[in-house]
């Protein structure tokens, strides 16, 4: 939502930032459920948040420097609606400040990870809620990696646009101080009418078992109205790692959207036996521009000492089965 530079200044006290911006956005999500999680021979109810999208609370800003070059600063942090809190890191989702133009972005702080980012557009879910491909995914191995979805510390390069349909993108993160999670990765696609297909590779260095490697490869192909979505990770590290592979589908219908995946998870090495599948079906109806009601159903089947769950709050009996199940709404702005 657009404000003028004196009402964003007078409400937000930001005078300073506000007037060196050419513009400023206040934008946001706000995303609740009545949600359902059954695991362990135990069942719970929870309002939960972020089903279907993400909460947040943002400021983002463009200032024209001339030439074709822009500034640009981002500012977002999570939100939990149920309780009226911060979610996770305080104002940590994403904090960057960057420089843009017909060479590309350089962008600094901290961000998401080339890494990650195909897990999150190749998963007709975007990996929220009850249906989130990484409900199965072991995102550090044992290793104490952070960086699976963010870095700290991050310098990033993105190719500009007009390349033909190449898209790219490159990543290199210091630790904070002593503590590890230095980051390293890079992101390579091309998107050209109804494919898009992008390999991507990240390395997180870590003082433990070893370093954490996250490979992927991903896409989708548009047939008429339904998306196919296809993607294989393997991330690995000292004597363990696993394998998953996600087969999705994308089917809008009027106002509506259909959405399912199944994903598979093998584990290697130490981890051998601890496997893991996942079912999930859902559906959105966009009520407008802005908000959706949507619901979403997901079951999975854990072997040996997996304990993969559909969401928070409870435990999962090793090699035992978990589902749920959320109705919500979304609005943005």
């Amino acid at each position: 939502m657009k404000k003028s530079l004196l009402a964003l200044a007078a409400m937000t006290a930001f005078t300073g930032a506000a007037s060196a911006q050419s513009s400023v956005t206040l934008f946001g999500i706000v995303d609740v459920s009545a949600r359902n999680i059954s695991a362990g021979g135990k069942s719970q109810q929870q309002l939960a948040t972020d089903g279907y999208n993400s909460s947040r609370l943002g400021f983002r800003g463009v200032e024209d420097l001339g030439g074709g070059m822009r500034a640009l600063f981002w500012y977002e942090g999570s939100i939990s609606a149920d309780t009226g809190t911060s979610a996770g890191q305080t104002w940590q989702r994403r904090q960057t400040v960057a420089l843009a133009g017909g060479f590309g972005e350089i962008r600094a702080g901290r961000d998401y990870t080339p890494s990650f980012w195909n897990s999150t557009v190749f998963d007709p879910f975007g990996t929220n809620g009850v249906g989130s491909f990484l409900n199965v995914v072991n995102t550090n191995l044992g290793t104490g990696a952070t960086t699976y979805v963010r870095a700290n510390n991050s310098i990033g390069y993105f190719l500009p646009g007009g390349l033909g349909g190449l898209y790219g993108q490159a990543m290199i993160a210091a630790g904070e101080g002593l503590v590890t999670n230095d980051y390293k990765g890079f992101r390579l696609g091309y998107a050209a009418g109804p494919m898009n297909v992008a390999f991507s590779w990240g390395k997180t260095d870590t003082t433990t078992i070893g370093a954490y490697k996250h490979t992927s490869l991903a896409g989708s192909y548009k047939l008429g109205a339904p998306t196919i979505m296809a993607q294989y990770n393997k991330v690995d590290t000292t004597g363990r790692g696993q394998k998953t592979t996600l087969i999705g589908l994308s089917y809008p219908m009027g106002a509506g959207e259909i959405r399912a995946s199944y994903v598979k998870a093998d584990s290697t090495g130490a981890l051998a036996a601890n496997d893991a599948t996942q079912t999930a079906f859902g559906y959105v109806h966009n009520m407008s521009k802005r908000t959706a009601l949507y619901g979403t159903y997901s079951t999975i089947s854990n072997k040996g000492g997996s304990t993969s769950v559909t969401g928070g709050g409870l435990a999962a009996t090793a090699g035992g089965s978990a589902k749920g199940y959320e109705v919500g709404v979304r609005h943005s702005f």
